[in-house]
């Protein structure tokens, strides 16, 4: 019998005496990750993302087998941890669920030095961040739109997050990382679709056949979408006034998220929506206040970071932010004009393959 004490197998060992107190691994081989079915038998627990059969042996005689797995990576939904994170989290939730199922005994995870470390069986995850002295940049725009003006700090402010936005989004070569980007701006719970199912029945200026309407035209442009690969950047990917907090001239930023690969148009679509969102209730607060930053933040973006295409790509992009903003779970109070004046924006650079940001204007008059 070859060897068991290469370092996972090793780290396996000291795990199942946790569980199973009363016996010894004895044997590790390699399944077929499709059939289940023997492939090598080997000595060594290898190969992430390949189910492994362990056989355990108590001093009675006794055996019990068992199967361990650590997912792995694909282009298939499983390209970031988080994603197998969520896949794993969910095989142990399922398997109890199902009659006549495999057991699963125990979920966990393995360490940067390959120790494996248990979860509770009914857990949830947690995070620990760090806190951000300041105020949200949403509380400026609440200002503005009150006061109807900006002043030269909030120019000074929109012009930082341009330049900022600029820096950020340098080319990303992580594969596969547009084509999930503009996969989950469709598809994903939190992206058109998932907003969309979001929708209370009958909701003023958004009918299910509005909404059905506007998604359909973004499924078109998925299509469109997903070829342009070369466009992949760093993105932040949830770059709004929410996750933004200035402290005097300087800002930090909350929440990064969606495997942070993506479209330029995305975070820029994300921020720019908000001013037009916080002037419609108040339209006396368009000319000279929330105007001056929507012009100012795609003026200075596109000085510091010159993308002639651009505003061709970010219909969807704001269209998903449209719908965000418009849906009554989060602003139940938006009225029934501001959100048929925002959706109708957002129809218009679908149709219109482009994105004009002298449109907004027009909502205005």
């Amino acid at each position: 019998m070859a060897s068991l004490d290469d370092p996972m197998t090793l780290a396996l060992r000291e795990r199942l005496r946790v569980l199973f107190p009363t016996m010894r691994l004895e044997a590790v081989e390699a399944l077929a990750p499709d059939s289940g079915a023997t492939a090598d038998a080997t000595l060594k627990a290898e190969g992430y993302g390949k189910p492994v059969r362990l056989r355990l042996a108590g001093d009675s005689g006794q055996h019990v087998e068992l199967v361990w797995r650590v997912a792995g990576a694909n282009e298939f939904g499983h390209d970031r941890r988080s994603d197998r994170a969520a896949g794993t989290l969910l095989a142990y939730d399922d398997f109890a669920r199902i009659p006549q199922h495999i057991r699963a005994i125990e979920v966990g995870a393995v360490d940067r030095d390959g120790r494996l470390v248990p979860l509770p069986g009914d857990c949830e995850l947690y995070l620990l961040t760090g806190y951000a002295p300041g105020t949200l940049y949403a509380d400026d725009l609440r200002r503005i739109a009150a006061e109807h003006a900006v002043t030269d700090a909030d120019i000074a402010r929109v012009r930082s997050l341009a330049h900022y936005l600029a820096a950020l989004h340098v080319p990303s070569t992580r594969p596969n990382g547009y084509r999930r980007a503009i996969r989950d701006l469709v598809g994903h719970g939190e992206g058109i679709f998932g907003i969309i199912d979001g929708y209370p029945p009958d909701v003023a200026s958004a009918s299910s056949e509005r909404l059905h309407d506007i998604e359909r035209r973004c499924v078109r442009w998925r299509w469109v979408l997903r070829e342009h690969e070369n466009r992949a950047v760093r993105v932040h990917g949830d770059f709004h006034p929410f996750n933004i907090v200035f402290d005097g001239p300087r800002f930090t930023l909350l929440d990064a998220s969606r495997g942070t690969v993506g479209e330029a148009a995305d975070d820029l679509t994300a921020l720019a929506v908000n001013f037009v969102l916080f002037a419609l209730e108040q339209p006396e607060s368009w000319a000279r206040g929330l105007r001056l930053l929507w012009q100012a933040l795609w003026r200075e973006y596109l000085i510091a970071r010159p993308d002639p295409q651009l505003l061709a790509v970010a219909p969807p992009f704001f269209a998903w932010r449209a719908l965000v903003v418009c849906n009554p779970r989060f602003y139940p109070r938006m009225s029934s004009n501001a959100r048929d004046a925002l959706l109708g924006l957002a129809t218009r650079a679908l149709d219109e393959k482009r994105l004009d940001p002298t449109w907004a204007d027009e909502l205005f008059r």
